[in-house]
Formats: C-alpha cells, sequence, structure tokens
C-alpha cells in the first residue's frame, strides 16, 4: 500500500496547525553557531587518503563547540590512524541539495578518495517534493563522480526526524514520515550506482544525546555517526 497517498489526507487536514507549529518552532528555536575551528587540513600517517565532507548544518558541527568534537574531527581522527589524511569540510547550516551542488561549482579542480555526504534535513523541513530532490541528488552523485573523480561517495541517510525532541506533533509525524520516505529512495537510488552507500543515521535521539537546541547532534551522535561511516568506507581506502 502507497503510506504516501494514505499521508495526503492527514496532510490536508492538518495543514493549518502544521504551518503554525513550524513558525512556532522556527522562531523559539535555539540557534547555535557552526563548530569552531578549522575547515581544511592533513592529519595522521600512512598512505594518502583524500577526503571532503559536504553538507548541512549537521556536517558543520552545529551542536558541538569545535570541529574535533564534530563529524569532520571525529572522522579524520579515526581515518588518521591508518592514513595521512587531506580533508575539506563544504558545509553550512540551511544547506539544501540544491544549495551543496552550488558549492561544488564553486571548488576548482580537485581529486578525492572518499566523499561523505550529510544532506536532507532541509529537503524535508522545505517541502522539495521528493522527484525534484532525487533528481537533485542523482546529479551529485554525478558530479562527485565525474568532476572530483571520487572512488567511493558515503552518503548519509535521512535522521529519525520523528524523535527530534524539539519538534511538537504532529508535526513531528509529518516530518518523520517524510524524512523516511526519502531516506528509502535514496537508498534505492545508491544500489543503482556503483561505489555509493548509504549509511543508516539510526541514533539514540534522546535529549540526553542531543544538542540544547533539541534538533543538533550531540557530541555522543557525532562520534556513532563516525563509526558507521568508518564501516562503510573501510573497502575503499588505499
Amino acid at each position: 500500500m502507497n503510506h504516501y497517498l494514505i499521508d495526503i489526507p492527514a496532510r490536508i487536514g492538518l495543514f493549518p496547525l502544521l504551518i503554525v507549529q513550524a513558525l512556532q518552532v522556527r522562531r523559539r528555536a535555539l540557534k547555535l553557531p557552526e563548530a569552531a575551528g578549522p575547515r581544511f587540513g592533513e592529519d595522521g600517517t600512512g598512505s594518502e587518503l583524500k577526503l571532503l565532507i559536504l553538507g548541512d548544518s549537521s556536517a558543520a558541527g552545529v551542536g558541538v563547540a569545535h570541529q574535533d568534537q564534530a563529524l569532520s574531527g571525529q572522522l579524520v581522527r579515526r581515518l588518521g590512524q591508518n592514513h595521512r589524511v587531506t580533508w575539506r569540510l563544504e558545509a553550512r547550516t540551511g544547506a539544501t541539495t540544491r544549495d551543496a551542488l552550488t558549492r561544488l561549482d564553486r571548488l576548482g579542480p580537485e581529486r578525492f578518495d572518499i566523499a561523505v555526504v550529510a544532506l536532507g534535513v532541509n529537503d524535508v523541513t522545505r517541502a522539495v517534493p521528493l522527484r525534484v530532490w532525487l533528481a537533485q541528488q542523482e546529479r551529485l552523485i554525478l558530479r562527485l563522480q565525474q568532476s572530483f573523480a571520487v572512488r567511493h561517495i558515503c552518503l548519509s541517510g535521512l535522521p529519525p526526524m520523528g524523535e527530534f525532541p524539539l519538534l511538537p506533533h504532529p508535526l513531528r509525524w509529518v516530518l518523520g514520515r517524510q524524512a523516511r520516505r526519502l531516506d528509502t529512495h535514496l537508498r534505492s537510488l545508491a544500489d543503482s550506482y556503483p561505489a555509493v552507500s548509504v549509511t543508516s543515521l539510526a541514533f539514540d535521539l534522546s535529549v540526553d544525546h542531543m544538542a540544547e537546541d533539541g534538533f543538533h547532534p550531540g557530541p555522543e551522535v557525532y562520534a556513532a555517526w563516525a563509526d558507521m561511516l568508518m564501516g562503510q568506507i573501510g573497502d575503499f581506502t588505499p
């Protein structure tokens, strides 16, 4: 049964309430800064590995004070145990997949062995249609492979937005359903491309593990995310 078709009447009936809740969340939400610290560098010892991290506020480290605690620092530290990692972080709060494509257009010619992508939450909150979002994700995959010679692309799946402490019901239910829908189709898209994987973000998103805004990861979640990515990256490191 098509669950999307089931959702449509509920969304229509709830639309006025959803708009009110979305505006209230935006007005009351605690605005946290992106993590401080470098956005590129070299670290570790061993064989050479070039890493690109591309994404939104979660990739930018919102929720922790410094990039050392964020995804970039956690991942580079793990990879640096066996590799000399040259890394670059291209991320911005509020970025959608479309924004990330524009950001790639501004990068000069460069080769990366691994690309980690963290996008989708802002596409959900901005109600980007599934068809449009999938087309943009496919363009992103092709751009990374063709223009940056990426050997393996690690797409991060959509987090369980239906568990975000910040969001009230029924807004939480609606966004959670849409996030699951995008995640399912993202996995199908990845299956059609070689050297593209999707990392599940099935984290514990209880208040104790989230940032104080109730929307972004805390240090424990970033560490768990890096561990999950290491499982995806391992077979593609030189």
